[in-house]
Parts: C-alpha cells; structure tokens; sequence
C-alpha cells in the first residue's frame, strides 16, 4: 500500500481551476455599480445587519466613480454614466 501524499488528499473534491470547462465558474461576479447624482455618497454594505458600517465616500471629479473599500460596489456620477 502506498502513502497518501497531501497532494493526492481530497483532489476530488478540489474546486475547478481556471482552465478547462469550468473556467468561467471561477469568474467573481462583477460588483454591483450605482448611478448617482451627488458627488459624495455613502454606503453600508445594503444588507441590513450583514453589510459593513458606513462609509462615506467622494466620487472623484476625474474619473466620475468611486468604489467601496468593503464591498467594491463602484458608485458612478450620472455626468460619468454611459446613455443607454
């Protein structure tokens, strides 16, 4: 009988790698983005008691967005925003 190696322990269950079938699966979803009209926003994560304490954040005049450090959620000035 031969050792089990920590490389052979539990390579069923490993999660997928980026190649393959499944690489698309290991895409994190894109965060959510918000179109405002004021240059100073605030957010709390959204989530009620699961969200994060509230920050208060300034939407950069140049770029026209600013995103969340908690949650990444990117806040972008209407000026900024594509028509549709």
């Amino acid at each position: 009988m031969r050792p089990v190696l920590a490389a052979d322990a539990g390579a069923d269950k490993m999660p997928a790698t980026s190649k393959g079938p499944n690489a698309v699966a290991d895409i994190p979803p894109v965060p959510e983005t918000e179109i405002v009209s004021a240059w100073r926003v605030s957010c709390d994560g959204g989530e009620g008691a699961l969200g994060h304490p509230r920050v208060w954040l300034s939407v950069d005049r140049d770029t026209g967005f600013v995103e969340c450090g908690y949650c990444d959620k990117r806040f972008v000035h209407e000026s900024f925003a594509e028509s549709p």
